[in-house]
């Protein structure tokens, strides 16, 4: 499917949901509703939120300015009760690395396990070439690793966040951030992942460290995948 018409398939990524849930629980009238109708409900809702925001943004990225999405039929909000510490294992043996106690690391992929959700830092080295936007071979192996571990929790929620060093304006690295966090949630769903996915760029708002030196600016220069098992746990990535 060309991404550029993927409208059904894409939910709110940007400043409007800022790493909100797509669903929206504890409407009235709700409490029967099974979780099946709940997240179809949710995911029409956030495809329809990433049409406007793609609109908003314009230009030839409209359809990348909106948020990344799965199908309908996603089991998005529903706590499917699996152990966050076997997932985080799942994913570091799959990206050939362990768990780390720290995100700032000097490995390449760097699995960390939190209370409410398994994070895997990509550093931008070894993801992009300098200035582009479009994953390198070697960092679509590691994507393809990533999305067959995934593919053992369909109902995990997923959250790309790109980020950047100080380096540049503050609008210029939030498109970059914005466009490499939106290509890898893309590269994502191509390869059949029917997992909720939301993307966001962050610029240079968060750095894991000062951005001072060159060693400490490529730790800051990274994207970002979040698994979550309910959107509860949804964290603003950007703060």
């Amino acid at each position: 499917m060309n991404r550029q018409n993927r409208t059904l398939s894409i939910l709110l990524a940007t400043a409007l949901f800022g790493g909100c849930a797509a669903t929206q629980p504890g409407a009235p009238g709700t409490e029967r509703q099974d979780e099946y109708e709940k997240t179809k409900q949710g995911a029409a809702l956030g495809a329809a939120l990433g049409a406007i925001a793609g609109a908003l943004v314009g230009g030839k990225n409209k359809g990348r300015a909106a948020l990344i999405g799965a199908s309908l039929g996603a089991t998005a909000g529903a706590g499917i009760g699996y152990s966050l510490d076997q997932q985080a294992k799942d994913v570091a043996e799959s990206l050939d690395t362990t768990v780390s106690d720290s995100d700032i690391s000097s490995e390449n992929i760097v699995v960390t396990k939190h209370d409410t959700f398994v994070k895997v830092t990509f550093k931008s080295a070894m993801m992009f070439e300098t200035d582009v936007d479009v994953p390198t071979p070697s960092a679509r192996s590691k994507i393809d690793e990533l999305s067959a571990a995934l593919r053992k929790y369909p109902g995990s929620i997923i959250q790309v966040a790109g980020h950047t060093d100080s380096r540049g304006t503050h609008a210029y690295n939030l498109g970059l951030s914005e466009r490499r966090a939106h290509n890898v949630a893309a590269e994502m769903l191509d390869r059949g992942l029917q997992n909720t996915i939301y993307a966001r760029g962050c610029s240079y708002d968060k750095p894991l460290v000062p951005n001072t030196g060159a060693a400490n600016m490529a730790q800051n220069r990274r994207v970002e995948v979040f698994l979550y098992q309910k959107t509860d746990d949804i964290i603003d990535p950007c703060i």
